[in-house]
């Protein structure tokens, strides 16, 4: 069986060494479909208090948002202390528990652009400067990017691996629509090509079971993901939390979940179709408290994988 191209596989390629991503969440970072700008409640499979840290320097700064209007960011100083305790923390784990070398700074929570460019520069500066971090990668939307922070990261992107990292979602206005996203389809194309033009590597996030999408929908995303040119792909199957607007018309009965064997079917399918350049970086999500409120089969998490598995080896295929 031939082994699917994985992040990991090309971070060791590139390294010689085991890389390890740190998640970091920022306190300040919010999303403009969460503060009004675009939209309001963000979308709607997004229980907002899901991406709050409980560390005592984060509760520090509740309620202060930053936005690409801010004119000043008086915590400047504590978000750059976040970022180096989370860093310190979270990497001396990776390192002792599973022999990571090197390691890549993900800004992950919320949307990692939407802020002052002089507050962004700093952080990742800041990131860029500890031991061992050989780049940055930044998870944002497609409509909180700036042709400033871009340029910026384009210049970084000479002498480090920096990724952007964009929901892509789907392709389909009317689902994004749905989702409450604010924004559409061609949007994300065009940040998609301007960041590769930029010379930065993307990774996109396609969600499968969006409310009332066949499996050709799903798969057209993909097809077209791919064409845009993302260098890396994360699979996701859209799972309901409580306190979402997507919890309440769960509970209406208005969405149903897709099942797991149609998320393999699409996972299998779109897999398959991905040029082989494309490295993959998930392909499931879940979780496993008493939030998750449906599918059941998404919240063990190792059962998803020994299934994903069980399908990818009848195409003699294994992740």
């Amino acid at each position: 069986m031939k082994q699917v191209y994985t992040y990991g596989n090309y971070l060791k390629n590139k390294f010689g060494a085991k890389v390890y991503k740190v998640g970091i969440n920022i306190s300040g970072f919010t999303c403009p479909n969460i503060d009004g700008t675009v939209a309001k409640g963000g979308c709607t499979f997004c229980e907002n208090d899901s991406f709050s840290a409980s560390t005592d320097a984060v509760q520090e700064l509740k309620g202060f948002h930053l936005n690409l209007s801010s004119e000043e960011n008086p915590f400047l100083d504590k978000q750059l202390k976040q970022l180096e305790l989370q860093f310190d923390a979270i990497s001396k784990r990776q390192a002792k528990e599973y022999g990571a070398q090197k390691f890549l700074v993900y800004f992950q929570s919320f949307t990692n652009t939407y802020a002052p460019f002089e507050t962004l520069k700093a952080l990742y500066d800041k990131a860029l400067s500890f031991d061992n971090v050989v780049g940055l990668s930044i998870g944002t939307r497609s409509d909180s990017l700036t042709d400033e922070t871009l340029e910026y990261l384009s210049k970084l992107s000479k002498d480090k691996e920096i990724w952007i990292e964009f929901g892509i979602q789907s392709v389909y206005d009317e689902t994004l629509e749905k989702i409450n996203r604010g924004h559409d389809s061609a949007n994300v194309k065009e940040w998609i090509i301007k960041s590769k033009e930029a010379g930065l590597n993307v990774c996109g996030h396609l969600i499968f079971g969006l409310p009332g999408e066949t499996q050709e929908m799903m798969l057209e995303t993909s097809k077209a993901a791919y064409e845009w040119g993302i260098d890396s792909v994360k699979y996701h199957p859209l799972y309901v939390v409580k306190r979402t607007a997507l919890a309440n018309e769960y509970n209406h009965g208005e969405f149903t979940p897709i099942s797991e064997q149609e998320y393999l079917d699409v996972l299998i399918k779109s897999m398959l179709m991905k040029p082989k350049n494309i490295s993959v970086q998930r392909v499931t999500a879940g979780i496993n408290d008493d939030s998750l409120l449906a599918p059941q089969w998404c919240r063990d998490k190792n059962q998803q994988i020994k299934n994903i598995n069980k399908e990818l080896k009848k195409v003699d295929l294994k992740y």
